[in-house]
């Protein structure tokens, strides 16, 4: 039995901050694979399912980031699982938004949510880490607390549809084969850069117009040529001058 943990706020004012995408995550696999049944339990939103085989465990803790490892506890003791099966997803500022990285163990990054998961149950769980950017030291806050925007969603909607759609090789412990399915999906998604036509006729070349002549030339006619005499003194002269006659 795995348990999948998706951390995040309760409440609706918190619904669509960048904080609560381990919720999202969650609720997409959940989509993914007709897990319905929610109810409270254990200070949180729990229901079982069926993933590829294994029985899940699906938790949103409701009782807020900062306590989220009082649920992860109580829900762990309850079943009987242990930390190794155990997969937290949640939202990482060290990453760039739509990266996903996945390990085993290490620490908290600061992250207020593990930091109460980890004295509870240990570190030695798995961490699925959603990139959401890092926005600058003192914007932090306003950022995790704030709403993905509507950009966001270019990549958001693909990671969240993959995950869901590709969560069952994280549970059989695929992590590098989940890994690149989300990111061929995100991938998959980005519009190409315009390409130029492989087989486009080349351009002909605009014909040059003829020259045009100037308006002196065009106003100019060619003289008639004068008549040559065919008698008379003038005709006797020029044949003289011609044939030497």
């Amino acid at each position: 039995m795995k348990l999948l943990v998706g951390l995040g706020n309760p409440g609706n004012q918190y619904q669509g901050n960048r904080h609560n995408i381990g919720f999202m995550a969650l609720d997409a696999i959940a989509r993914a694979h007709s897990i319905t049944q929610f109810r409270s339990k254990h200070s949180g939103s729990l229901a079982e399912g069926n993933i590829g085989g294994e029985k899940v465990i699906l938790l949103k803790p409701q009782t807020f980031m900062n306590r989220s490892g009082d649920s992860v506890q109580q829900v762990a003791k309850f079943y009987k699982i242990d930390p190794a099966d155990v997969i937290v997803l949640y939202d990482e500022l060290d990453l760039a938004p739509g990266k996903v990285r996945v390990k085993i163990g290490g620490g908290n990054g600061g992250h207020n949510g593990l930091r109460s998961i980890d004295p509870q149950i240990g570190v030695n769980y798995k961490r699925v880490r959603l990139g959401i950017g890092h926005p600058g030291k003192e914007y932090v806050t306003h950022h995790v607390l704030g709403d993905f925007a509507k950009a966001d969603q270019n990549w958001l909607d693909p990671l969240l549809d993959a995950i869901g759609k590709h969560v069952d090789l994280l549970i059989k412990g695929d992590d590098a084969g989940f890994m690149n399915k989300l990111a061929l999906a995100i991938q998959a998604n980005q519009e190409p850069p315009p390409k130029a036509e492989a087989n486009a006729a080349p351009k002909a070349e605009p014909k040059s117009a003829p020259k045009a002549q100037s308006h002196v030339r065009q106003a100019r006619q060619a003289a008639p040529q004068a008549a040559v005499p065919k008698s008379g003194p003038m005709a006797d002269m020029l044949k003289k001058l011609f044939t030497g006659d």
